[in-house]
């Protein structure tokens, strides 16, 4: 009698335990997804909560081998004299060994990514329409084939401006473009030097990972945060300038332009004027 409760015990013994566990790996399975979004909404709330901040992205590495400019240089050309110079609102990354001659503030990888097929540049102009100068825009190909060229409209003021490309001209995925801003004020001589800045940017398209963070959330801001921690800095800078310039007064968003200016190093036209 007793050996056959013996053989009973552990046949009970044998069923329990295997259900347990198995009860135990379902429950870890239904846990796990709940806790993964939850954490991804701690991220978006950490971003919400935050000022935008440009990360440069791991690759592409560099889009050209060609060196660029990110603010122009002293008077030439007869221009005159300003407290602050021409400057391209872009990253930049100083290159190792630069010449000591060489501006190292404004010489160096000056280069972006963008989602859109026709970006806005934006630029510091301190060249104003009561001036003799006059500025051209031009965006070429890896081959140095200009595939647009256009003047651009000075300001009343110094000002930061944006400038678009036309309906025409658009930019095409993984491709590298150059593009220059020029300014002349000698109007008589083609041939003298400008003030220029110059720089690269190409066309990239946005990972399925981004683009739920991005469709996650309805607050611009939160968007601006997402396209500079991922390091798209075209698409950040002008939708932070499209919400600047609807809402000027907003001490908020103003904060934010300033933060992800400052974050470029771009201190010394964080607070100027923003024109349409």
């Amino acid at each position: 009698m007793k050996w056959m409760l013996t053989i009973a015990l552990v046949l009970s013994t044998i069923i329990y335990y295997p259900s347990k566990i198995i009860a135990q790996t379902k429950q870890l399975a239904i846990t796990k997804q709940p806790a993964q979004l939850s954490q991804n909404r701690t991220s978006l709330q950490k971003r919400r909560t935050s000022r935008p901040v440009f990360v440069w992205p791991k690759t592409p590495k560099r889009l050209s081998p060609v060196s660029g400019r990110r603010a122009g240089m002293g008077s030439r050309d007869n221009c005159p004299a300003v407290a602050t110079a021409l400057t391209a609102l872009i990253p930049l990354r100083e290159e190792q060994g630069v010449s000591k001659q060489t501006d190292k503030s404004s010489a160096g990888i000056v280069e972006g990514l963008t989602t859109s097929e026709r970006p806005t540049f934006w630029f510091y102009m301190p060249y104003t329409q009561n001036s003799k100068a006059s500025a051209e825009f031009s965006l070429q190909d890896s081959a140095g084939n200009d595939i647009y060229k256009g003047a651009v409209t000075l300001p009343a003021n110094p000002s930061i401006i944006g400038v678009s490309l036309p309906s025409n001209t658009s930019l095409q995925l993984g491709k590298t473009y150059r593009w220059y801003l020029k300014v002349r004020c000698d109007r008589q001589r083609t041939a003298s030097v400008p003030i220029y800045v110059e720089g690269d940017i190409q066309r990239v398209n946005l990972d399925s990972r981004i683009v739920q963070e991005l469709q996650a959330t309805t607050d611009t801001q939160q968007k601006v945060a997402i396209y500079a921690e991922e390091g798209i800095w075209f698409d950040s800078l002008t939708m932070l300038a499209q919400l600047y310039l609807s809402n000027p007064k907003d001490a908020s968003i103003a904060a934010n332009w300033q933060s992800l200016l400052q974050s470029v190093n771009l201190d010394n036209v964080a607070t100027a004027p923003l024109v349409k």
